[in-house]
């Protein structure tokens, strides 16, 4: 965490005016339906305030906490992937025009969003998909004028690793602003770039004392050994290597539903389906792209089939792909250890369970799945 001219905020309301000001749609956290969710909010006080998440596998619940502190809470059920890269995407329309027809396939602008309350985890996912999706004209549109308020963590929760898969429960790098809430309400803020810079230049604020930046620090580096989870202490592209054939994918088959949630809540998974929809009249085509999952029996069909049939071997390429193969394509891992598969799998499959149980036996040759 850098502690270079860092204030401090009273609140955030400010904040907030100085980011409308300079014509920004905010995105942030909220609570919608008993859970927090992503969405356009216009006042600070539209966070969630007083809410604290029980997160375990397979159990999330919301909780009552301190009312002046809005950011104890950890992961929902959404990321900011859906700003990014949206599960459902109008790529082109076509419509006949007497002999002939017209297409339109020019993406909408980019708005000017803020995202503010993005943990240093998602922070990280971030990062993932620049790499993966960066040179892709939609993608890098929408990433072009985005102006990112990270928050510290000092809250990890029951299912959180991110330390184990090398991340931190401070922001390093890719924000505008950086906050660490206090727990009497107030917030350290520093600016990471010179457009942060000039921003909260702009936003009430008093300097902060060496103590305030200290206090800060010692609140996020105690967050990094409350981790909920671990991973194996192991190079995990080794290990999954040699447990291809394991027969530990066939007791996941056993409890897994394929149902995709685990790709459907991470932050980094990409992967979509493109699909060509007319009218009853013909006249009109559209082409829409949406978010598709490697637990789908049909995302590996090919002539004569699906290459993957059965849920092991698909649970297989999901966890050998993010913990292993990532890193021969994008040179890291797929995975920022933030948790929400495993809290939003409806049986409770817990990741790092699933790896340390392959960690503490030796392969056990053939009776992988096929």
């Amino acid at each position: 965490m850098s502690d270079e001219h860092p204030v401090l905020l009273p609140d955030l309301q400010a904040l907030f005016r100085v980011l409308h000001g300079d014509g920004r749609t905010i995105v942030g956290p909220t609570v919608r339906n008993e859970a927090i969710v992503l969405a356009e909010i216009n006042e600070a006080a539209q966070l969630p305030y007083g809410r604290q998440t029980e997160v375990e596998a397979g159990t999330y619940r919301l909780h009552a906490g301190d009312a002046r502190l809005a950011f104890t809470h950890t992961s929902g059920p959404q990321s900011w992937k859906q700003v990014l890269h949206p599960s459902r995407d109008l790529l082109w329309t076509a419509t006949r025009t007497g002999d002939d027809f017209a297409v339109t396939g020019d993406p909408p602008p980019p708005r000017r969003l803020a995202l503010v309350g993005v943990r240093p985890c998602d922070l990280r996912a971030i990062g993932v998909l620049d790499h993966v999706l960066g040179d892709g004209n939609r993608y890098a549109a929408r990433r072009s004028d985005l102006f990112i308020v990270a928050v510290n963590c000092t809250e990890p929760g029951g299912a959180c690793f991110c330390v184990s898969v090398g991340g931190s429960p401070a922001a390093d790098a890719g924000y505008d602003v950086v906050l660490t809430e206090r727990r009497d309400g107030a917030y350290l803020a520093t600016a990471g770039t010179p457009t942060g810079a000039t921003l909260l230049g702009q936003v009430p604020s008093t300097t902060a004392t060496p103590a305030d930046v200290g206090a800060a620090a010692d609140a996020v580096r105690a967050a990094a050994d409350r981790m909920g989870r671990t991973l194996p202490d192991t190079d995990l592209r080794t290990l999954l290597a040699a447990h291809r054939e394991d027969r530990q994918w066939g007791d996941v088959a056993d409890r897994c539903l394929a149902c995709g949630n685990c790709t459907m809540v991470c932050p980094t998974c990409f992967c979509t389906s493109v699909s060509d929809i007319t009218d009853l009249t013909g006249d009109h085509a559209e082409r829409w792209q949406t978010w598709e999952s490697c637990f789908d029996l049909d995302f590996s069909h090919l002539h004569g089939g699906p290459v993957r049939r059965s849920r092991d071997a698909r649970y297989r390429q999901w966890i050998t792909h993010k913990f292993g193969t990532w890193h021969d394509q994008f040179g890291e891992s797929g995975c920022v250890g933030c948790g929400r598969c495993i809290a939003w799998c409806p049986v409770g499959i817990d990741v790092t369970a699933e790896l340390q149980a392959l960690h503490t036996h030796p392969p056990t040759g053939s009776g992988g799945p096929p």
